[in-house]
């Protein structure tokens, strides 16, 4: 994997989102120092600083103004640019691990640049799409606007399936989305581009950007730090959360896991499929566990998720050992 393309990808995404996310609030009257009242309303409409909107943004505007008085204005940003970094990199992890339905940033013809998300719009029923206004904006040649409609619809979508990750788009970060995706030089570009396919490929990319993605905020706290400036609770998270490396992680669930069932059901080529396995005399175990469905683990602290997805993997080969099916292994995993 190449770590230094990541970094990259995490500054440039970050940089460029932060920047489109604070364009789009000041599109919509609300600035770093201030924010525009509403001139005037009307049927279908509401005019903000001179300009005219269309009245359905009124509740979503009204919500994001709420929070900047509350939070203030760079933190509300900050957390903007993080759900749609968040969704960006999880769209695109899935994009090419083929675990959607479409593509959503690249097409799957070598020949054609647009998304084929956009391309096969018309056909897509399992977003549920408002199918007369796709044809009508379609038709009016407005693919940007269009784009725009179907990244919020499969990110409902996936709230469905997910709503850990994905949650539900109606509130103001549907305003903040970077205007101008299908351009050259927009965020996609990041996406597709920096890192390396097969990079994208690796469970643990996700873990690493999100580590490079807090690498300045981290930088910052501990700066402050040698200022006299305590850690608050805000702060905890970007300073000790570390991306742990897969042969520690491989180490770790192996010597606990790994060891705890074979421990009690010693099994030479299930041992030799653990290869960070230390071999060891240990006591006889005062409780032996018989079966895999008697097993619970726990990641306390499970950031990104990667000692739990390496366990998953132990837990699959501990069940097939013991000649459980494959199709039912991971409900078993999951739900026990």
């Amino acid at each position: 994997m190449d770590k230094s393309s990541i970094i990259t990808f995490s500054n440039s995404l970050r940089n460029k989102l932060v920047q489109e996310v604070k364009d789009r609030a000041a599109f919509y009257g609300i600035l770093p120092d201030k924010v525009l009242p509403v001139d005037s309303e009307h049927a279908d409409s509401i005019v903000i600083g001179g300009k005219v909107y269309n009245k359905k943004i009124k509740n979503q505007r009204a919500r994001l103004v709420k929070e900047v008085a509350e939070k203030g204005y760079e933190k509300v940003m900050d957390e903007v640019t993080y759900t749609w970094f968040n969704r960006f990199v999880a769209l695109k992890f899935m994009e090419v691990n083929d675990y959607l339905p479409v593509k959503v940033f690249t097409s799957s013809n070598a020949d054609r640049k647009e998304p084929e998300i956009l391309t096969k719009a018309a056909d897509l029923d399992f977003l549920k799409l408002d199918l007369d206004y796709v044809l009508d904006i379609k038709a009016e040649g407005k693919d940007e606007e269009l784009y725009h409609y179907l990244i919020l619809k499969i990110c409902n979508y996936l709230h469905e399936i997910m709503p850990f990750l994905f949650e539900y788009i109606e509130d103001y970060t549907e305003l903040l989305i970077p205007e101008y995706l299908l351009h050259t030089d927009s965020v996609l570009v990041e996406l597709n581009d920096i890192i390396p396919e097969e990079d994208w490929q690796e469970v643990e990319i996700i873990g690493w950007i999100y580590q490079d993605y807090i690498a300045p905020r981290k930088e910052e706290v501990f700066a402050n730090l040698k200022k006299n400036v305590k850690i608050n609770k805000e702060n905890i998270p970007a300073a000790t959360q570390l991306f742990t490396p897969k042969w520690i992680v491989k180490y770790m669930v192996e010597n606990s896991l790994g060891r705890l069932w074979l421990e009690s059901n010693p099994s030479p080529n299930l041992q030799d499929k653990f290869e960070y396995f230390i071999d060891q005399k240990t006591p006889e175990p005062e409780e032996k566990v018989y079966s895999p469905e008697e097993i619970t683990l726990l990641d306390p602290a499970m950031g990104s998720g990667h000692i739990l997805v390496y366990a998953f993997d132990v837990f699959y080969e501990i069940y097939r050992s013991m000649g459980y099916l494959d199709n039912e292994i991971a409900p078993l995993i999951l739900n026990k």
